[in-house]
């Protein structure tokens, strides 16, 4: 009997790292000011993470006047297909989209004038996607300053005074009426939002100058686009940090964020979103990195893509 049991504990194990083995983890982002486009960078284990393609770019942005392709946000949707949106510009009303089956192949890239509504919105930064399996929609979300309608901070830079708005979509061809979706009186960027069992889980950057934050903050709902807490105490240190994105792996929450002034990745874990510890000293990405999102693919995926 002991043997037995040793036996399928045995092979317990070997089918735990074999599935854990079949998935790569992905990493979209991008360099300099984003006019080159996509690039991807894979790793095995969350902490070391090379590029893709000698770090070329996997594709160039053609929409909007600056087309640029900034802070790259890939899921994967219901349907298979993998779904991007990201930043045309410093100053649009909306933002870049683009589907592939292989992440190779995209097809026509879109841009959607999420804010053309609002005549005094100035930018549409980090878009980013979350997929609501229950209702089976997608929200895409962003931070957008519109002059005026908060009170502009002149030590804010540019005066920006951000706040997030989202819009629904089943198919990525008719979007609902935009909504502000994050408003907690304070500048608020960069927001990625995670299910987590029954609620969601939002990191975002507090973008306030002074007193100074520039920071990465928690909150949650029940719902995924309205009922966000208020935000939690900082998560990063004293430093500035922007572009959170996240694994969680083996009951773990890894943060993954840029440390833009210092021009290097940085990274936080917790096991109960309260508690965090600085795991950076174990980060190996590619030089220039900048603001991005993580996803997961197959090995049989990933073995397809150029090297």
């Amino acid at each position: 009997m002991k043997k037995i049991c040793l036996l399928v504990l045995v092979l317990m194990q070997l089918l735990r790292v074999n599935a854990q083995s079949d998935s790569v983890y992905m990493f979209a982002y991008f360099k300099n000011n984003g006019q080159d486009g996509l690039h991807l960078a894979y790793s095995n284990d969350g902490f070391t993470w090379s590029a893709l393609k000698n770090d070329s770019s996997i594709l160039y942005p053609t929409v909007a006047k600056d087309k640029l392709m900034r802070d790259p946000c890939i899921i994967r949707g219901a349907d298979g297909l993998f779904h991007m949106v990201w930043t045309v510009s410093w100053n649009d009303k909306g933002i870049g989209y683009a589907s592939s089956k292989d992440l190779i192949n995209w097809s026509e890239q879109k841009f959607i004038p999420v804010m053309m509504q609002e005549d005094s919105a100035r930018n549409c930064w980090a878009p980013e996607i979350t997929y609501d399996a229950k209702r089976k929609q997608y929200m895409i979300y962003w931070a957008t300053t519109i002059a005026g309608k908060y009170k502009a901070d002149p030590k804010v830079e540019n005066g920006y005074n951000h706040r997030m708005y989202s819009v629904l979509t089943k198919d990525f061809k008719t979007f609902s009426k935009t909504k502000l979706l994050y408003d907690k009186g304070f500048n608020v960027i960069d927001a990625t939002i995670i299910p987590d069992g029954k609620q969601l889980v939002m990191f975002l950057k507090d973008e306030t100058r002074e007193p100074v934050q520039k920071n990465i903050k928690i909150a949650t709902s029940k719902k995924m686009n309205k009922g966000y807490s208020d935000a939690s105490a900082p998560i990063t240190g004293n430093y500035w940090a922007e572009g959170p994105t996240t694994l969680k792996i083996n009951g773990t929450w890894i943060v993954y964020f840029d440390k833009y002034r210092d021009h290097k990745y940085g990274a936080v874990q917790s096991t109960d979103l309260k508690n965090w510890t600085d795991v950076s000293d174990k980060l190996v990405m590619p030089k220039g990195i900048r603001h991005g999102t993580i996803f997961t693919i197959s090995r049989k995926e990933f073995e397809l893509l150029p090297k």
